[in-house]
Protein backbone atom coordinates (compact mmCIF):
# COMPACT_ATOMS: atom_id res chain seq x y z
CA UNK A 1 0.00 0.00 0.00
CA UNK A 2 1.17 3.36 -0.69
CA UNK A 3 -0.57 6.79 0.58
CA UNK A 4 -0.30 10.14 0.17
CA UNK A 5 -1.99 12.88 2.36
CA UNK A 6 -2.03 16.34 1.32
CA UNK A 7 -5.25 18.82 1.66
CA UNK A 8 -7.87 17.37 3.16
CA UNK A 9 -7.86 14.05 1.89
CA UNK A 10 -6.09 10.87 1.85
CA UNK A 11 -5.34 9.14 -1.62
CA UNK A 12 -4.43 5.24 -1.87
CA UNK A 13 -2.42 4.82 -4.68
CA UNK A 14 -2.25 0.85 -4.45
CA UNK A 15 -4.46 -1.22 -3.14
CA UNK A 16 -3.92 -2.38 0.62
CA UNK A 17 -2.33 -5.94 -0.40
CA UNK A 18 -0.89 -6.10 2.67
CA UNK A 19 -1.95 -5.60 6.74
CA UNK A 20 -0.14 -3.38 8.26
CA UNK A 21 1.43 -5.20 11.85
CA UNK A 22 -0.01 -4.82 14.67
CA UNK A 23 0.80 -1.39 16.97
CA UNK A 24 3.20 -2.41 20.38
CA UNK A 25 1.00 -3.40 22.65
CA UNK A 26 0.22 -0.38 25.22
CA UNK A 27 1.24 1.72 22.30
CA UNK A 28 -2.21 1.78 19.72
CA UNK A 29 -2.92 5.13 20.03
CA UNK A 30 0.01 6.95 20.69
CA UNK A 31 2.21 8.58 18.18
CA UNK A 32 5.04 5.62 18.22
CA UNK A 33 7.74 7.75 17.44
CA UNK A 34 10.48 5.87 15.35
CA UNK A 35 12.57 8.20 13.71
CA UNK A 36 12.77 11.83 13.66
CA UNK A 37 14.46 14.58 11.00
CA UNK A 38 15.03 18.28 10.99
CA UNK A 39 16.43 19.43 8.02
CA UNK A 40 17.06 23.11 6.80
CA UNK A 41 16.20 24.53 3.80
CA UNK A 42 19.54 23.93 2.16
CA UNK A 43 19.14 19.67 3.34
CA UNK A 44 21.42 20.03 6.13
CA UNK A 45 20.12 17.55 8.62
CA UNK A 46 20.23 19.54 11.83
CA UNK A 47 18.64 16.84 13.62
CA UNK A 48 18.42 13.11 13.76
CA UNK A 49 17.23 10.83 16.42
CA UNK A 50 15.84 7.09 16.69
CA UNK A 51 13.92 5.98 19.13
CA UNK A 52 12.89 2.91 17.65
CA UNK A 53 13.92 1.27 14.47
CA UNK A 54 14.35 -2.46 14.18
CA UNK A 55 16.37 -2.93 10.73
CA UNK A 56 18.66 -0.57 10.35
CA UNK A 57 20.03 -1.04 6.65
CA UNK A 58 22.13 2.30 5.65
CA UNK A 59 24.68 4.50 7.67
CA UNK A 60 22.71 7.83 8.77
CA UNK A 61 24.21 9.88 6.66
CA UNK A 62 23.34 8.27 3.49
CA UNK A 63 19.77 7.82 5.34
CA UNK A 64 19.63 11.07 5.88
CA UNK A 65 20.65 12.03 1.82
CA UNK A 66 18.13 9.61 1.11
CA UNK A 67 15.25 11.20 3.23
CA UNK A 68 15.82 14.56 1.60
CA UNK A 69 15.98 13.51 -1.61
CA UNK A 70 12.60 11.56 -1.43
CA UNK A 71 11.09 14.90 0.31
CA UNK A 72 12.33 17.26 -2.51
CA UNK A 73 10.94 14.82 -5.27
CA UNK A 74 7.78 13.80 -3.55
CA UNK A 75 7.14 17.48 -3.23
CA UNK A 76 8.26 18.74 -7.01
CA UNK A 77 5.66 15.60 -7.94
CA UNK A 78 2.76 17.07 -6.04
CA UNK A 79 2.95 20.11 -6.85
CA UNK A 80 3.21 19.21 -10.52
CA UNK A 81 0.06 16.92 -10.55
CA UNK A 82 -2.05 19.26 -8.16
CA UNK A 83 -5.12 19.81 -9.61
CA UNK A 84 -5.95 23.30 -8.58
CA UNK A 85 -2.97 25.22 -9.86
CA UNK A 86 -2.93 26.20 -13.47
CA UNK A 87 1.14 27.25 -12.68
CA UNK A 88 3.07 23.93 -12.81
CA UNK A 89 6.60 25.06 -13.17
CA UNK A 90 9.26 22.16 -14.32
CA UNK A 91 9.90 19.13 -11.91
CA UNK A 92 12.39 19.19 -9.60
CA UNK A 93 13.02 22.77 -9.66
CA UNK A 94 12.84 23.99 -5.91
CA UNK A 95 9.78 25.13 -4.66
CA UNK A 96 9.73 27.82 -1.64
CA UNK A 97 8.08 27.00 1.62
CA UNK A 98 4.38 26.81 1.49
CA UNK A 99 4.36 26.76 -2.57
CA UNK A 100 2.57 23.85 -4.23
CA UNK A 101 0.15 20.99 -2.72
CA UNK A 102 -0.13 20.89 1.08
CA UNK A 103 1.16 17.72 1.37
CA UNK A 104 1.68 16.55 5.32
CA UNK A 105 1.96 12.40 5.06
CA UNK A 106 2.93 9.15 3.15
CA UNK A 107 1.87 5.90 4.55
CA UNK A 108 3.39 2.20 3.50
CA UNK A 109 2.04 -0.64 5.00
CA UNK A 110 5.31 -0.94 7.48
CA UNK A 111 5.62 3.36 8.06
CA UNK A 112 4.12 6.53 7.98
CA UNK A 113 5.70 9.80 7.02
CA UNK A 114 4.89 12.88 8.91
CA UNK A 115 6.19 16.03 6.97
CA UNK A 116 5.80 19.87 8.27
CA UNK A 117 7.65 22.58 6.36
CA UNK A 118 7.59 25.75 8.30
CA UNK A 119 7.56 29.53 6.75
CA UNK A 120 11.44 29.64 6.80
CA UNK A 121 12.20 26.58 5.17
CA UNK A 122 13.17 24.10 8.37
CA UNK A 123 11.69 20.71 7.38
CA UNK A 124 10.53 18.18 9.93
CA UNK A 125 9.92 14.07 9.70
CA UNK A 126 8.72 12.07 11.75
CA UNK A 127 8.50 7.93 10.86
CA UNK A 128 5.98 6.81 13.01
CA UNK A 129 3.78 3.09 12.87
CA UNK A 130 1.04 3.38 10.07
CA UNK A 131 -1.42 3.31 11.88
CA UNK A 132 -0.73 6.45 13.79
CA UNK A 133 -2.98 9.60 13.03
CA UNK A 134 -2.44 12.51 11.37
CA UNK A 135 0.54 14.24 13.30
CA UNK A 136 0.69 17.66 11.90
CA UNK A 137 0.11 19.16 15.44
CA UNK A 138 2.98 17.53 16.68
CA UNK A 139 5.34 18.60 14.54
CA UNK A 140 4.38 21.92 15.18
CA UNK A 141 4.83 21.47 18.34
CA UNK A 142 8.48 20.15 17.85
CA UNK A 143 8.78 23.07 15.51
CA UNK A 144 7.63 25.73 18.06
CA UNK A 145 9.98 23.48 20.89
CA UNK A 146 12.86 24.17 17.70
CA UNK A 147 12.22 27.91 17.57
CA UNK A 148 12.00 28.33 21.29
CA UNK A 149 15.20 25.89 22.21
CA UNK A 150 17.48 26.18 19.28
CA UNK A 151 16.54 29.68 17.26
CA UNK A 152 16.24 31.49 20.22
CA UNK A 153 19.69 30.30 21.77
CA UNK A 154 22.45 32.83 21.36
CA UNK A 155 25.14 29.30 21.67
CA UNK A 156 23.76 28.26 18.27
CA UNK A 157 25.08 28.59 15.06
CA UNK A 158 22.59 28.40 12.60
CA UNK A 159 22.89 25.88 10.03
CA UNK A 160 24.72 23.74 12.41
CA UNK A 161 23.94 19.89 13.75
CA UNK A 162 21.79 20.22 17.23
CA UNK A 163 23.49 18.81 19.80
CA UNK A 164 21.89 16.65 22.48
CA UNK A 165 23.15 16.78 25.94
CA UNK A 166 21.25 14.41 28.69
CA UNK A 167 21.75 15.46 32.41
Amino acid sequence: MFSFGGGSSLTSVVPDATPAPAAPPGTGTGANAQVLYVFNRGGVCLLYREWHRPLRTLDPTQDQKLMFGLLFSLRSFTAKIDPTTAEKGNLGVPLLPGQGCSFYSFKTNTYKLNFLESPSGIKLILITHPRTGDQRDTLKHIYNLYVEYVVKNPLYAPGTPIKLYRS
